[in-house]
């Protein structure tokens, strides 16, 4: 069975003359923190700050390189409450939310509160 792939900024870098994090991607590792067993299942790539994020934009096209995002391996094995977005015939999430949405329809996590 092949693996999502979710890509990420790194938990530091640097940016603005500082460093900073990404909060949605700080999200993200909060929940695979609280079900490791979530990560297992995953193949996850940090990609850089600065745009183009060459790594996303190889699978999805020019002008899509979010992150998180997540490119879904199998698209028609999970139906649930979230919203799938598709480019170059690649089904993908590209929020936190989203994905966190996803991952309780297909683990059976609990829900972000407020979706």
């Amino acid at each position: 069975m092949k693996k999502d792939t979710l890509f990420l900024l790194p938990p530091g870098f640097e940016d603005n003359d500082r460093r900073e994090f990404c909060p949605e991607c700080a999200e993200m590792w909060g929940v695979l923190s609280y079900y490791p067993a979530i990560k297992e299942s995953l193949e996850i790539c940090y990609v850089g700050i600065h745009h183009p994020r060459e790594p996303i934009v190889e699978v999805l096209g020019e002008g899509r390189w979010n992150a998180p995002t997540l490119i879904l391996a199998e698209p028609d094995s999970v139906t649930g409450d979230f919203r799938t977005e598709i480019s170059n015939g690649v089904t993908y999430l590209s929020s936190a939310r989203q994905i966190a949405k996803y991952f309780a329809a297909k683990f059976g996590t609990a829900m972000p509160r407020g979706s």
